[in-house]
């Protein structure tokens, strides 16, 4: 609910956080995907009071260019998209909207990263990933100093992957 959702925000804001990440849609392997329509229902008013109550950046976690349009009327601060705004139409909304953005590496999709991820050179791959994200981002407008890289940690990578990230 709304109420606890704003409790929960104000519990992290008191323990030290300085950003609250919101999502409507869970990225868990084998996770169903959400609407466009219950996404915003679910994101838009926890941003909107988070907003208006405290003094801390909002994330959101997102993949719908509706979306992030949308959150960034209403206060977002970020958008975090495990994506990495590959959705029709993210991108450009994206930079219209002028905020940073948080851009994770995924092998596969959310539904079969886990499956049986397999790299010959997980950092010469991640690297590579990130290079041509930035360009794009870049083509778009949006400026590389705004861009987060997330290596995606579980994402489409085992145990020995993400120590090798480290």
């Amino acid at each position: 609910s709304l109420i606890d959702a704003v409790k929960h925000a104000n519990l992290m804001i008191n323990a030290g956080a300085t950003i609250i990440d919101v999502g409507g849609e869970s990225t868990r392997p084998g996770a169903a995907e959400v609407s466009v329509e219950e996404e915003l229902q679910r994101v838009i008013p926890v941003v909107e009071a988070i907003a208006q109550r405290f003094e801390v950046w909002i994330s959101v976690d997102t993949s719908k260019p509706e979306v992030i349009r949308e959150s960034a009327k209403v206060g977002a601060h970020i958008i975090n998209d495990i994506r990495s705004l590959s959705e029709p139409g993210a991108l450009e909304a994206a930079a219209e909207t002028g905020l940073p953005v948080c851009l994770m590496h995924m092998q596969g999709n959310p539904k079969t990263m886990q499956e049986a991820p397999k790299y010959d050179d997980v950092f010469a791959e991640v690297n590579r990933y990130f290079i041509e994200q930035i360009a794009r981002c870049e083509q778009a407008g949006i400026a590389k100093e705004k861009l987060l890289l997330d290596p995606g940690f579980g994402f489409g990578k085992n145990l020995s992957h993400n120590y090798s990230l480290l």
